[in-house]
């Protein structure tokens, strides 16, 4: 049989009917105790000084303490017959203990044994000679903060609803935003769990509540925790720059720790009873507009279990005052990308192309793109900024590049022809003779062969060659190079000017042989 402790107040009720005069089995009629029981209550309170003259007052909180401690005197034990049946089991249970075995798996493995215990007796036992185990520990109530202080994010799948474009059941997943103070609530659906998603999210909580809370303590949803630790968190670059926007702190709750957001976690059981069972919405812009509704009426007008008061009522009194302005428009929401920088000097984000310093070639960058500027970071310093171009454009700065391979790389006509002017009058002619044709950029690597006989034969005989080339109406950049093999750049006539060092052919003739004779004079 079971042990049944008797409470005070049936204590008190004996003792009281005693005083009145009545006798033991008077009382047992009357009373839950049997005889046995009442006449040890009796015995103990006169034993104690209870005067059965003296009236009710002496049955006093502290005289109903002494009772109460000594009839405890007289029961060591305190318990039934399952306590008991443990009690034999206890150096198998110790050793369970010590292996952290939990007390569901203990009564399993006590049952093959075909010892059958109570669960909750089992806990008692485990929590009265070993301690408190990690599922059995006490806890606290956490303290209410600020108004406006603290705001509760918990991101959770809520069901299935058809899509209006595409006409299937998709995956609606549900932001539930909750005030830690006033318990006032919103909800935000949406079909995609991606960061824009999420960030549209609160960009409508903030438009719901009429301003911005100073700490969001969300779950661990990838899209806001990179690295999840209880104490050092990595978060989502992007996500913490929107932070930073929007001007609040974000404290991630720990993972599987539910009480770390508690208020959050209660209201999401409450969305899916009150608000999602039994509805059928044509789609998902018919079921945000309910939503919101039911967090200002029903969610918002309801008598909250723990405060007693109506959450919204709450929230416009003492919160609605002390939050912080909401942004103004929408975020312009960022990409993040390492990237490569190619042998061009160029790095690649979304399709488009932007040029980067020089000495960065082979090296690895990070680039932030937004819908209009684009920068680039080396080692964290910002080393370019861009004009966001649309996808297959390039957005190159001509100080990027190589002095000598500007003009090459932005097909630069006029600064090729000032370069080759540099090298000659006669040369700058001639590329620009060169160039002159409806589609220069296809005439440019004459030109720079041009450059490059400069370099080989000198500035002086290249200017000459094509100085001749031009009277001879020739724009060929192969037969000027012929004429400097040949040393053919001087005049014909002007021996002088032809070089001594120039090797004749073995069976060159003289010049003599190719003089014109006049007509009737013999050799």
């Amino acid at each position: 049989m079971a042990f049944r402790e008797v409470p005070v107040f049936e204590v008190r009720e004996v003792l009281r009917l005693w005083l009145d005069g009545r006798g033991l089995r008077s009382i047992a009629a009357v009373t839950p105790p049997d005889r046995k029981t009442i006449r040890r209550v009796v015995d103990v309170a006169v034993g104690l000084g209870l005067d059965r003259d003296g009236g009710v007052g002496q049955l006093d909180d502290a005289f109903m303490s002494l009772v109460m401690a000594e009839l405890a005197v007289g029961r060591p034990d305190r318990h039934g017959e399952s306590w008991a049946v443990i009690a034999g089991e206890h150096d198998r249970i110790a050793g369970w203990v010590e292996s952290k075995v939990p007390v569901v798996k203990m009564c399993e493995l006590l049952a093959r044994r075909s010892v059958v215990v109570p669960e909750r007796t089992l806990h008692r036992y485990v929590a009265e000679h070993f301690g408190p185990t990690s599922t059995d520990g006490s806890t606290v109530p956490l303290g209410d903060c600020a108004p406006g202080a603290e705001l509760q994010v918990d991101w959770v799948k809520l069901g299935f609803i058809a899509d209006a474009a595409t006409g299937r059941r998709r995956t609606v997943w549900v932001l539930v935003f909750t005030s830690v103070f006033s318990r006032h609530c919103f909800v935000w659906l949406s079909h995609s769990q991606a960061l824009d998603a999420v960030i549209a999210g609160f960009d409508a909580a903030w438009e719901f509540f009429g301003g911005v809370f100073e700490v969001v303590i969300p779950d661990n949803m990838a899209t806001i925790v990179t690295d999840a630790d209880a104490t050092d968190p990595r978060l989502n670059q992007a996500f913490v720059e929107y932070a930073q926007w929007a001007g609040f702190f974000v404290d991630p709750a720990r993972v599987r720790a539910p009480q770390d957001k508690a208020r959050v976690e209660r209201n999401v059981r409450f969305l899916r009873d009150s608000f999602w069972a039994g509805e059928s919405f044509v789609d998902l812009v018919e079921a945000q507009r309910a939503v919101e509704d039911w967090c200002r009426v029903r969610a918002g007008m309801r008598t909250h279990g723990t405060t007693g008061l109506h959450p919204i009522e709450v929230f416009v009194e003492h919160e609605a005052p002390v939050l912080a302005a909401a942004p103004a428009g929408r975020y312009d929401l960022p990409i993040y990308r390492d990237a490569k920088v190619a042998r061009d000097h160029h790095v690649q984000i979304a399709k488009a192309l932007y040029s980067v310093p020089g000495g960065l070639i082979g090296q690895t960058v990070a680039v932030r793109a937004d819908s209009k500027l684009v920068k680039i970071y080396a080692r964290g310093v910002l080393v370019k900024t861009h004009p966001r171009v649309p996808a297959g454009h390039r957005s190159t700065d001509v100080e990027d590049l190589p002095a000598d391979r500007t003009a090459y790389a932005l097909r630069d006509i006029d600064r090729l022809i000032a370069d080759a002017t540099g090298h000659g009058a006669a040369v700058g002619a001639f590329a620009r003779v060169v160039l002159d044709h409806p589609l220069p950029w296809t005439k440019m690597r004459q030109v720079y062969k041009l450059l490059g006989l400069c370099r080989r034969y000198g500035d002086d005989r290249v200017d000459a060659a094509c100085a001749r080339a031009l009277d001879a109406e020739c724009d060929s950049v192969t037969v000027v190079g012929r004429m400097l093999e040949r040393a053919l750049e001087a005049d014909a006539t002007d021996t002088a000017s032809v070089p001594d060092n120039v090797i004749r052919g073995r069976f060159a003739r003289s010049d003599d042989h190719f003089a014109i004779t006049p007509t009737g004079v013999t050799r």
